[in-house]
């Protein structure tokens, strides 16, 4: 789950001494284009404690200094903590102030310096300001998922910066220091939970949401979502569950199984009767048999039972050759998430069966270290962040399944203090808004697991809640009713859970009598491409399309800024919506001013330019924004030889690469690669636009190197060079441009391709990507396996669905499943566009017949304020004084840089995801 806004703040007149102060560097600034933080007077870090402010430490050790730390009593976002602690940071020409390459100590030289790193372009993985999160109560550092600009902070945060290299997902290169080393206060031991919540006494309606469930089944016995003509076999496993819980006698009961029963092939086998199952799908079916009388291991012709214990994974990718859909020993094979994990566990331990012990370990590891556990199948290392629903279904499996008794004890203390004083339970880490779903699970769990009066309190709120019909909304104040969390709020009213529904037994279950719990015994016309999506499937587009191009995202139908207040144009992002535009057809009036801003120059409000972007000409050109502007060109039937007052193609000509470039000379990975180019994105990009163009001998080399990229499973990394990691969204972009390509070797290329990437798909349609079970994932392949429609037809729809989703009622889209539900712009134009399943090697939209749109008046640019958003040799050293080392370091001329693809950096106004070694988000990353 992401994390939170917490409150806004902004700066009063200690910023405006700051920016006067500043002035001279805020000139430079306009002339080198650098964009450089300035410091705010540091906070003693005694104003903070270990539960109020947040703290901030820099080691520069590797320019021989020390580490360094500073707070800020009112925390908002990592980077303005960083100044807000003293410290001054400067970013990249090419990036803006988002990319942190350079830190420095008050007045002191910033590091690395000019004649270290030019800070032009993002700088190589093995050397940059790696960004490190502790969570209040927690010991050990995180690398963190999100850029500083992006980080909400709340009391208690820990940050850290540490100059060098990391390993895969921040495996290597921590800080050398732990969070209680540099906390205000010292350690202050894991937060025990709060108080009761104090909540007046509620109870679910639980005939009315009976006959809410039933109205919304299509003949009494499955669930069609609005629009769409299959039914939704998820939604209708939860109209069972629910149905069961409220009035166990009712007739539908009867009718919803038999219905899913005869479509167990369609749900939990979307590989064939013979396949493999999807776990989620199965436990869910197996679930209902249990609950229903019915027998699990014969349940529509198959044992779900010996499926789920027949599909448990014997290894992860540490053994080098891991079977497809296993991220680490002990997972459901393409389980995806914790939820699917928890159900096959809990299906197992309900059916009689003991679950395999690698399940329940595995299960049990992903518990964070604050008590919660994370909803995303994670490796050792990687960010850990739990969520009150995914941890109570967790801690309910861990305890039936046996043995797990510590970790079923955490979890009840992080849900005790996760819950608000009204019961409500947030959705994600840094929400203060109630979920119904979160609330629904936790409160199951609760009861269950010895802690009666907090599940009370939670139903209590639950029963506030429900909405005149019968039904749920999904948050606090909804106001229209859904299935989903309805679902999880039913089965909480009628004091009941997952493990122990049934239609035998109609009343809650006496919750132990002890508390902490302790868990069972072990049981051991002119060219246009018009979108392919099939009616009534998928996202509304007329919607998604109008959230693009409304006045608050598109800056005077031009471009979209980097910030909401800044001037500056993210021409990778423009071109991403650009795309978006051109796929669906729905206003090519809006897509024209688009192309013409950037065809004439695209001088945005801070003077930067698409040459700038590109760099065309000059000896910082880099191949895949220049292939990306190209692209857009030749899509829309612009000349991309003349297009933004450069010749993009003979551009891309000169820039691929003889052979590779030695050390510290980074500007070509290899002979066939692109300059500065980083990633498989960037590649795919810049040979689709060469091929489209004719250059086809010219592609000859890059064409080649993007194919020796590929793994033997048909994958494609995220990087150049490459890491080893597999990805879905490169593999997506690297097939469609293999695809144009065309010939009998590409072909067997895509084929495999496509076969790996189809087998990514999760139980609900998504598919893993940087942010979770990504939208940008989801969306571009849908555009990969439509280059084969016919073979992949009922994959593509079910990642439709998925997006559909994941939209909200602005029409913009969510980043990923997890998180809060806040539109977001590059998430967004992914999801509009590639809903349509056009492939960018042949999207074609002719302009002919639009209208040029009204040229806006220049404006003043601004000066804006950056948005709210370390191991090393020689002691800790306060920024408010005292220590040695104060503010000058002396420099080691060690040879530096900052991240080319494998740090996370957002931009504040939406995501510039750089991957961490296996992942990655959306086309607009890096170029």
């Amino acid at each position: 789950m992401g994390t939170a806004q917490r409150r806004d703040r902004h700066k009063g007149a200690s910023a405006l001494l700051a920016l006067m102060s500043a002035a001279f560097l805020l000139l430079a600034m306009c002339v080198t284009l650098v964009t450089v933080g300035p410091a705010a007077a540091a906070g003693p870090v005694g104003d903070c404690t270990a539960t109020e402010g947040a703290v901030v430490a820099v080691d520069f050790g590797p320019f021989g200094g020390k580490v360094e730390r500073g707070c800020d009593t009112t925390p908002t976002t990592g980077y303005e903590l960083l100044h807000d602690a003293g410290f001054t940071t400067e970013g990249t020409q090419h990036d803006g102030p988002a990319f942190i390459c350079r830190i420095g100590l008050g007045s002191g030289t910033q590091y690395p310096t000019t004649e270290q790193e030019a800070c032009v372009l993002t700088p190589p993985a093995t050397a940059y300001w790696s960004y490190w999160i502790a969570s209040p109560g927690t010991n050990t550092w995180t690398y963190s998922q999100y850029g500083a600009m992006s980080r909400k902070l709340k009391d208690g945060d820990v940050d850290a910066w540490v100059f060098g290299g990391t390993g895969s997902g921040g495996s290597t290169g921590k800080p050398a220091f732990t969070p209680d080393d540099v906390r205000a206060g010292g350690s202050t031991g894991t937060p025990g939970p709060g108080g009761t919540p104090t909540a007046p006494a509620g109870e679910v309606d639980l005939a009315a949401a009976a006959a809410w469930v039933s109205g919304v089944l299509e003949d009494g016995e499955r669930v069609v979502d609005e629009g769409a003509g299959t039914p939704d076999y998820l939604l209708t496993t939860e109209a069972a569950y629910a149905l069961v819980a409220a009035d166990p006698e009712h007739a539908d009961i009867a009718k919803v199984t038999a219905f899913l029963a005869a479509h167990t092939d369609d749900y939990a086998y979307p590989s064939g009767k013979d396949g493999a199952p999807d776990p989620a799908a199965a436990a869910r079916l197996a679930l209902l048999a249990e609950a229903t009388d019915a027998d699990p291991e014969d349940f529509g012709g198959h044992d779900l039972t010996a499926s789920l214990t027949g599909s448990v994974c014997a290894a992860g990718p540490e053994a080098g050759s891991p079977a497809p859909g296993c991220t680490a020993k002990g997972d459901f094979r393409n389980a995806g998430y914790a939820d699917g994990q928890a159900l096959a566990v809990l299906a197992l331990v309900r059916a009689g069966a003991t679950p395999p012990a690698d399940a329940v370990a595995r299960l049990a590891r992903l518990q964070c270290e604050d008590g919660g556990i994370t909803s995303i199948l994670i490796r050792p290392g990687e960010y850990c962040d739990g969520d009150p629903a995914t941890t109570g279904l967790a801690a309910l499996a861990l305890h039936e399944a046996g043995g797990q008794d510590a970790a079923v004890t955490r979890a009840v203390a992080y849900l005790k203090k996760a819950q608000r004083e009204d019961g409500a339970f947030p959705g994600y880490t840094g929400s203060t808004t109630g979920s119904v779903h979160a609330t629904g699970f936790a409160a199951q769990a609760l009861r269950a697991l010895g802690a009666p009066a907090y599940a009370d309190a939670a139903v209590s709120w639950l029963s506030r809640e429900q909405l005149d019909g019968g039904g749920f909304g999904f948050e606090e104040d909804a106001t229209g009713p859904a299935l989903y969390p309805t679902g999880p709020a039913v089965l909480a009213g009628a004091g009941t859970d997952l493990a122990r529904l049934t239609t035998q037994r109609p009343g809650p279950t006496d919750p132990p009598a002890t508390e902490p719990p302790t868990s069972r015994p072990p049981t051991t016309g002119p060219p246009t491409t018009e979108p392919t999506r099939p009616a009534g499937e998928g996202p509304d587009l007329v919607k998604g399309v109008a959230y693009l191009t409304s006045a608050a995202n598109l800056r005077q139908g031009q471009y979209y800024p980097v910030g909401p207040q800044s001037p500056r144009a993210d021409f990778g992002l423009t071109i991403d919506g650009a795309y978006a535009l051109a796929a669906t057809g729905l206003d090519d009036d809006k897509l024209r001013g688009i192309v013409d801003f950037l065809d004439k120059g695209g001088k945005d409000g801070d003077g930067k330019t698409l040459q700038d972007w590109t760099g065309t000409g000059t000896k910082y050109a880099l191949g895949g924004s220049m292939g990306k502007a190209a692209l857009l060109a030749e899509a829309v039937g612009r000349d991309p030889r003349a297009f933004g007052g450069q010749d993009l193609i003979a551009g891309l000509n000169a820039a691929v690469c003889e052979k590779a470039t030695p050390a510290p000379d980074r500007s070509c990975a290899a002979k066939g690669a692109y300059t500065y180019a980083p990633s498989v994105f960037s590649q795919a990009l810049a040979v689709m636009a060469q091929v489209r163009a004719g250059e086809e001998k010219a592609a000859r080399e890059p064409i080649a190197y993007l194919e020796s990229l590929q793994h033997d499973s048909g994958a494609w990394p995220s990087l150049i060079p490459a890491t080893g990691d597999s990805d879905v969204d490169s593999t997506a972009i690297a097939v469609m441009a293999l695809d144009l390509v065309g010939g009998e070797k590409a072909e067997k290329t895509v084929a495999k391709a496509l076969a790996w990437l189809a087998d990514q798909q999760l139980s609900d349609g998504g598919f893993p990507g940087a942010a979770g079970n990504s939208v940008n994932s989801a969306a571009l392949a849908i555009q990969g396996l439509s280059l084969d429609e016919e073979r992949y037809a009922s994959r593509i729809t079910r990642a439709q669905k998925f997006l559909a989703a994941r939209q909200n009622s602005d029409g913009g889209f969510n980043v990923a499943k997890e998180g809060r539900r806040e539109s977001n712009l590059r998430a967004s134009a992914q999801a509009v566009g590639g809903a349509t399943g056009i492939s960018f090697g042949t999207l074609e939209r002719s302009l002919d017949g639009t209208t040029p749109q009204p040229t806006p008046s220049p404006s003043t640019p601004q000066i804006v304020t950056p948005d709210d958003s370390a191991g090393g040799s020689g002691g800790i050293v306060d920024t408010d004084g005292g220590g040695s080392g104060g503010g000058a370091l002396a420099s080691t001329g060690v040879r530096t840089g900052a991240l080319a693809g494998m740090a996370a950096l957002l931009v504040a106004a939406g995501w510039r995801v750089v991957v961490i070694a296996r992942r990655r988000a959306g086309v607009g990353d890096g170029t």
